[in-house]
């Protein structure tokens, strides 16, 4: 995510960077020490896409201040 946003690790922990998604469950977090979007939990596709059979999790990524 650093590298996609051309970000420094110093920066990005200073401009309030979070990861939201559609559902409570939050998913996916941002590693603080390397940038790296990582799972935050266990992912259960049987569990979320029972019926559909392409199952696709959103998430967003919010960034504080100008771009």
């Amino acid at each position: 995510v650093a590298k996609d946003l051309g970000l420094q690790l110093p920066e990005m922990r200073n401009r309030g960077i979070r990861v939201v998604s559609e559902s409570t469950a939050q998913y996916f977090a941002l590693h603080g020490k390397t940038g790296h979007l990582v799972t935050a939990e266990r992912i259960d596709r049987e569990h979320l896409c029972r019926i559909v059979e392409e199952c696709v999790l959103r998430c967003e990524l919010i960034v504080e201040g100008e771009m």
